[in-house]
C-alpha cells in the first residue's frame, strides 16, 4: 500500500466522500493518515481494498481507529441493488496503542493491522461471503503474525460510534472487527455472539483489539455473566464448517440400515461443545462439508433421513447427552447405546502451516 492524502484526491468518488463525512464528527480537526493501493485490484493489484485511514484516539482509551474504502461502491453506481452500496458495508477496527495518549509522540498506525484488513478483504472478495454483527471466525494463527498473541480469532459487531449511512450509490453500515481469544470464540458459539461481546466490552470499551491482552474469562464475573447466558438462552449457532466430514450407509438384510458419519478428531470438543446447548433447546445442528451434510435434530425418538447428500439424524435427550460424554478427540469408532444406527467414526487431523507442513496432530 502507498500513502495517499485524502478522498478528494478522487473525481465523483460520493462513496468515498459519504463515509469521509461520518467519521467527520468523530475526528473533528483531524487529517487521518491515509493508505491507498498502488495498483487496482481490478488491473491485477494483490490489494482489494482501494485504501484504509487511521484516526488516532486519545484520552483513556487510546487507540487507532481503521476505515476502510472499497467494500461498497465508492464511485459509480454498478450493482444491480439500488438499496445497497456494493457489499453493504466497510470494516472498522480499533488497535490499542499507548503512543495515541500522548499526541507529541504519537507514532504511525501499526502496519499489520492494515495488512490483516487487506486479508480479510482477499477472503470476501475471492469467495463472496460477506459478514454481519453477530459473526465470528478462526483465524487459525495469532491475528498478527509477527507478534505472540493470545488474540487468534475474531468477530464482528457494529461499530458502537458510527451508524449506518445512506451514500448516492446505497446504504453502507460500519462493521467492526474485533480481535478476541480461541476461547472467548468457543464463548461466543456456545451462547448468543452479540451478547457474549456486550459481556466482554465490560472489560473491552469500544471493543478495542488489545494484542497484549489474554483471555477475558479469567475474570470470574465475566465468565459467570456468560454461563449464566448459555444456559438461560441456549446457543445461536446453527451450523459448522467441517473440513472433514462424511457419511456411509451400510445395508443390512432384514435388519434397519446402519450409519457411519465421519469427522475429524480437530472438530470435536466444538461439536460437543455446541450440541448441549442446541438440541435441549429445540434447536437442531448442521454440519456442512464440501460434499456431504449432517443435521442432528432433537426429537423424542431416534431416528435417520436421509435427502441426497443430507442425513439427517434425530437424536432424543438420551443419545446426545451419550454422544457429548462418549465421543472425544480420539481416532476411533464410537457407537451409541441410546441409539444402535449410528456410529461416529473420528479420523485424526493433521494441522499444517501455510508451507503444508505438519506442525500438530490431533487424534
Amino acid at each position: 500500500m502507498t500513502d495517499k492524502m485524502t478522498a478528494s484526491d478522487h473525481n465523483n468518488a460520493p462513496g468515498w466522500d459519504a463515509i469521509d463525512a461520518a467519521l467527520q464528527p468523530l475526528y473533528v480537526g483531524q487529517t487521518p493518515k491515509h493508505y491507498g493501493t498502488a495498483i487496482s485490484y481490478k488491473l491485477g493489484g494483490p490489494d482489494p481494498l482501494q485504501g484504509i485511514s487511521a484516526y488516532r484516539r486519545g484520552g483513556a482509551q487510546p487507540h487507532w481507529h481503521f476505515v476502510t474504502y472499497g467494500f461498497s461502491e465508492l464511485y459509480d453506481k454498478e450493482s444491480d441493488d439500488s438499496d445497497v452500496s456494493g457489499y453493504g458495508f466497510e470494516l472498522t477496527f480499533r488497535v490499542a496503542d499507548e503512543t495515541c495518549a500522548d499526541e507529541a509522540s504519537a507514532g504511525e498506525p501499526p502496519k499489520w493491522a492494515m495488512n490483516f484488513l487487506q486479508n480479510v478483504a482477499r477472503y470476501v472478495f475471492s469467495t463472496g461471503n460477506v459478514f454481519s454483527a453477530g459473526h465470528y471466525m478462526n483465524l487459525n494463527g495469532p491475528i498478527a503474525l509477527e507478534h505472540d498473541t493470545a488474540i487468534r480469532s475474531i468477530a464482528f459487531v457494529h461499530d458502537p460510534e458510527l451508524t449506518m449511512i445512506d451514500t448516492p450509490n446505497g446504504r453502507v453500515e460500519f462493521l467492526q472487527v474485533v480481535g478476541i481469544t480461541e476461547d472467548e470464540e468457543v464463548a461466543c458459539k456456545r451462547w448468543v455472539t452479540l451478547k457474549a461481546l456486550k459481556t466482554f466490552a465490560l472489560a473491552m470499551p469500544l471493543y478495542i483489539t488489545d494484542l497484549n491482552r489474554g483471555s477475558l474469562l479469567a475474570d470470574p464475573l465475566i465468565a459467570a455473566e456468560v454461563d449464566a447466558g448459555t444456559v438461560r438462552d441456549g446457543s445461536n449457532t446453527g451450523f459448522l464448517f467441517l473440513e472433514r466430514i462424511a457419511w456411509t450407509r451400510h445395508k443390512r438384510l432384514l435388519r434397519a440400515a446402519h450409519y457411519d458419519i465421519e469427522i475429524g478428531a480437530g472438530q470435536v470438543p466444538e461439536l460437543t461443545a455446541l450440541l448441549p446447548v442446541r438440541l435441549p433447546f429445540g434447536r437442531q445442528l448442521l454440519l456442512v462439508g464440501n460434499d456431504a451434510r449432517v443435521v442432528l435434530a432433537p426429537g423424542e425418538r431416534c431416528g435417520v433421513e436421509v435427502d441426497d447428500k443430507t442425513l439427517r439424524v434425530t437424536l432424543n435427550d438420551d443419545a446426545c447427552r451419550e454422544l457429548v460424554e462418549t465421543l472425544k478427540p480420539i481416532a476411533g469408532d464410537y457407537a451409541l447405546r441410546a441409539f444402535g444406527g449410528i456410529v461416529f467414526r473420528i479420523h485424526r487431523t493433521d494441522i499444517r502451516d501455510a508451507d503444508g507442513k505438519v506442525i500438530q496432530v490431533i487424534g
